[in-house]
């Protein structure tokens, strides 16, 4: 008679799948509560601690650790000497093991979490046997995953199951078992006995692989996209591509990028907000009426250079807006959706990709999404990312003579919250709904300056000027104020601080300082 051990956490299928099994001749061992669902479902089990002759014991924290369940599983059928002792030790084969494991992932997802609950959501006998037959796959097929149910059934109707699934799904097993111990490692290295560490003296990551690029940043280098397996953030790794080619590797750290600053304008009730993003800078963004507008005054910003962008919007897209992105070659649309006449338009360019996050929202201040990782030669480095914001913009110290006007006001705390998202050495001009000219990664600030006012494509008549760190001459500040600018919002903190005020007030500019820089690399 064959034999199949049967217990899981996750029971999606498991009742069909031991129906089939039984069908085909299998006896079933099983435990708990996997045990009970299936005699309630008319399915013939044998409790494991009757198979073994060892009654569960320490609450059920020893269950299959037996010789008889381990050596079934271990012991290779074509070896004479593992087949006299099996025999002399009365261990029968095992053919199959169907395990998943105690949910300590969801376990310690939850909000109210404590340490103890934690670790008895470790599981040991499910990994143990799960090694144990993923090792013997010649000759026990094992299943980590409900979603082989079917096919495995499928082969072993057909007779057996090939050399080939069989050690497909051992490789499935170690992946997965890597996975769980990672995760157990990673929650335990993040906890002391104060409760969470930040940055743990070992850093466990886990990625699943989800596709090859068809390149990397550039056409000889060869590229994968892997995604995080835990998070909840709106995210253009967790988005849904409704339509067009597949993203590369460009796509998506261009999309990445719009979104992250769309997120800005997330708040209750927002303002339909929109970003267009090239080269991993945004080259334009506004808030409007309606997405449409929103869409063409960050468009307006920069025209030449939003050919070929990525646009994120921070509301569901409509037809209206869906005919003026048609009107141009865009590569990207990221937005939390989009309504089906905004889609039948979008789809009339092929290539066009659509990418669906759902609405918006910030990573709660736990986890990797709070994150931000860089790889280096060698190495990682590691940091929270930049969250910060100033919850009241009219709060900040003014450092000029002349207090800032309504206007200016509304005006720097659109442009802060554009210049964060700009790589460094950082220049935005802006007025209170919209990007006019933006300066991004220059070596010198006055040259990111002398940029945005190069790239306005509209008058910088009252537009403020933002900067994602402090003037260190006053040099920036004389060549915002030839350009037109008003007014100034900056970290402040340098040496020549005075200088800078100085100038500001021989050209009646107001300025305030945020105490908080921007450095974007």
């Amino acid at each position: 008679m064959k034999r199949a051990i049967v217990s899981v956490s996750d029971k999606k299928g498991v009742v069909d799948f031991a129906k089939g099994l039984a069908s085909l001749g299998y006896e079933i061992l099983s435990t708990g509560g996997t045990a009970k669902a299936l005699r309630e479902a008319g399915v013939k089990v044998t409790d494991v601690a009757a198979y073994t002759g060892s009654p569960e014991i320490l609450d059920g924290r020893v269950k299959t650790l037996h010789p008889k369940i381990h050596g079934g599983l271990l012991g290779r059928r074509n070896d004479a000497k593992h087949a006299a002792e099996m025999a002399q030790q009365g261990i029968a084969p095992l053919d199959l093991v169907a395990v998943n494991l105690y949910p300590f992932e969801a376990t310690i997802g939850k909000a109210d979490c404590a340490f103890e609950d934690a670790i008895e959501n470790i599981d040991i006998g499910g990994p143990s046997m799960l090694r144990s037959a993923a090792k013997n796959h010649q000759d026990v097929v094992v299943i980590v995953d409900p979603g082989d149910y079917e096919r495995v059934l499928e082969a072993l109707r057909g007779g057996s199951v090939s050399q080939e699934t069989r050690r497909e799904l051992a490789r499935k097993v170690f992946q997965h078992t890597s996975r769980y111990d990672g995760v157990i490692a990673g929650y335990l290295e993040a906890q002391d006995a104060a409760g969470a560490v930040k940055f743990p003296p070992l850093l466990t990551l886990q990625f699943e692989k989800v596709q090859n690029l068809r390149y990397g940043e550039n056409p000889h280098q060869q590229g994968a996209f892997y995604r995080e397996l835990s998070g909840d953030e709106p995210a253009v790794a967790r988005g849904r591509q409704l339509h067009g080619k597949e993203m590369s590797y460009n796509n998506f750290l261009d999309a990445n990028s719009a979104l992250e600053l769309v997120k800005e304008f997330r708040q209750e009730a927002p303002l339909p907000a929109a970003v267009i993003v090239k080269h991993n800078n945004p080259c334009g963004a506004a808030t409007g009426a309606t997405a449409r507008d929103a869409y063409v005054s960050a468009r307006d910003t920069d025209p030449v250079s939003a050919f070929g962008g990525v646009i994120a919007f921070n509301v569901v897209v409509d037809v209206a807006a869906a005919k003026e992105i048609t009107a141009m070659f865009v590569e990207v649309v990221v937005a939390p959706g989009f309504d089906a006449e905004a889609l039948a338009e979008l789809k009339r360019k092929k290539d066009l990709r659509l990418l669906e996050v759902g609405t918006l929202h910030i990573a709660r201040r736990t986890g990797l999404d709070t994150m931000d990782l860089k790889k280096i030669v060698g190495g990682v480095i590691l940091q929270e990312r930049d969250l910060g914001t100033i919850p009241d913009i009219r709060a900040l110290k003014v450092a000029s003579k002349r207090l800032p006007t309504g206007a200016e006001y509304e005006a720097f705390a659109f442009a802060w919250k554009v210049c964060k998202h700009v790589k460094s050495n950082a220049i935005v001009f802006a007025r209170s709904d919209r990007t006019i000219g933006i300066g991004a990664g220059q070596m010198s600030r006055v040259d990111s300056v002398k940029l945005a006012t190069l790239k306005a494509a509209s008058s910088l008549k009252e537009c403020v000027m933002a900067s994602d760190a402090f003037f260190p001459f006053r040099d920036g500040i004389d060549a915002a104020a030839q350009a037109g600018i008003t007014g100034v919002i900056q970290p402040g903190g340098s040496i020549r601080d005075e200088e800078i005020i100085k100038a500001v007030n021989e050209h009646n500019m107001a300025m305030v300082m945020t105490g908080m820089r921007h450095f974007r690399h």
